[in-house]
């Protein structure tokens, strides 16, 4: 399709070039001229403006028809187009294929670069720069510092080697976002540490970037999308591993709250329970209800195995309650069987239940003092004299068995 303006061909910038901004009575170009330009800032208003020829005797009804009529149909060959609007299309296809770098390059071969004076270069200071865009000049800066770090990597010339004006091949727009940053946060220390876990995860810093700068956002995805939260979990857990200070104050938190104490108690119970049948498939032992180890049997083995092999086939997300309660309870009973089918084992588990007994009344009775108390009438009660008593009966009467059962008797 061939394109005519209603002006010279020379009025219509090369898609390659920059439109020349026109000189204010001081030889600065003008501030209005848009000197720094960026998609859907450039001159819409202007060419929102072209007026649509319509006969000086067509009514306004009419007019407005055929003002419809020639826009649903327009004749493609000969259509007359606003040298503003090929401007607008010609600066679109140069981003189009370049992205920011179209941008980073009006910075780079404007603004003075860092050891450049004044008075030796035609360019100008940042600050400048951004006066005569409209801008900030942290904005500037944040091109200038894509640029230049761009050209440390190789991909473009040096600010030092380009002059005002001059046009060069751009990278394409896919490389732009890996050297620039629309956000001040990312040149700081928190910035810079997740730019890096963004780098290392393989996604845009600038993604991870506006999330840390978004916490309401965050929590609120959070709250509302399931594998969000499941996300945000994933993470706190590595870094639990590493950060001790979030470890304790995730474990004040479970503690003061109720509902997490017994979820985490239910858990605790379950991976306690898990590890018991997998330590019988792993190890091949087993410990008997009273504490003793033993060498669990085959039939013992594999239905600790068979268990065992369910519960690994669980997704992450189910509850393993249920399943680990009903294996633990399994492989219990056929712990029990196996005692009581060996005289020998029933005889020793017996032995080792007494004494685990023996041992921990032995405990208690020590730590049973009188020392603390300073006057005894002030502590008495009938109830304390009469436990005692009973309790030395109950020790009369087991030493007397004892006694009996004793080889030397």
């Amino acid at each position: 399709m061939s394109v005519t303006t209603a002006h010279s061909a020379s009025a219509v910038p090369p898609v390659d070039e920059t439109p020349a901004a026109p000189e204010t009575a001081g030889g600065v170009p003008s501030q209005g001229e848009g000197f720094w330009v960026e998609p859907g800032a450039s001159d819409a208003e202007t060419s929102a403006q072209a007026d649509v020829a319509v006969p000086a005797q067509t009514s306004g009804d009419e007019a407005a028809g055929a003002a419809v009529d020639d826009v649903a149909e327009p004749d493609t060959d000969t259509e007359v187009v606003d040298e503003q609007v090929a401007r607008d299309a010609h600066e679109f296809g140069v981003y189009a294929r370049t992205g920011g770098w179209a941008f980073a390059l009006k910075v780079a071969r404007s603004v003075r670069p860092g050891g450049e004076l004044a008075g030796e270069t035609p360019k100008v200071s940042a600050k400048r720069f951004a006066e005569l865009a409209g801008c900030s000049p942290e904005r500037v800066m944040r091109y200038y510092k894509a640029w230049d770090k761009a050209a440390d990597d190789g991909m473009v010339p040096h600010f030092e080697a380009l002059a005002p004006g001059e046009e060069i091949d751009l990278p394409d727009s896919d490389v732009w976002l890996s050297y620039y940053s629309s956000r001040n946060s990312a040149t700081s220390g928190r910035g810079t540490a997740i730019t890096a876990a963004a780098e290392a995860e393989g996604i845009r810093p600038t993604k991870a970037l506006e999330v840390a700068e978004n916490p309401t956002a965050l929590r609120a995805a959070i709250l509302a999308d399931p594998s969000t939260a499941q996300a945000a979990r994933t993470a706190l857990l590595d870094r639990l591993k590493e950060d001790a200070s979030l470890q304790t104050e995730l474990a004040r938190d479970i503690a003061r709250t109720d509902e997490l104490k017994k979820a985490v108690a239910s858990e605790t119970q379950a991976a306690s329970r898990i590890g018991y049948v997998r330590q019988i498939v792993e190890n091949g032992q087993v410990k008997t209800p009273a504490g003793q180890v033993i060498d669990a049997t085959a039939e013992l083995r594999a239905e600790a195995e068979r268990h065992l092999s369910l519960i690994d086939e669980l997704d992450e997300d189910e509850d393993t309650g249920e399943w680990a309660t009903e294996a633990y309870d399994t492989v219990k009973e056929l712990v029990v069987q196996t005692v009581e089918a060996n005289p020998e084992l029933r005889v020793q588990e017996r032995r080792t239940k007494f004494y685990s007994s023996l041992q921990k009344a032995t405990k208690v009775f020590e730590e049973l003092t009188l020392d603390d108390a300073v006057d005894l009438d002030a502590i008495y009660e009938d109830d304390m004299l009469q436990r005692l008593e009973e309790l030395q009966e109950a020790l009369n009467t087991c030493i007397a068995a004892l006694r009996k059962a004793s080889p030397g008797e």
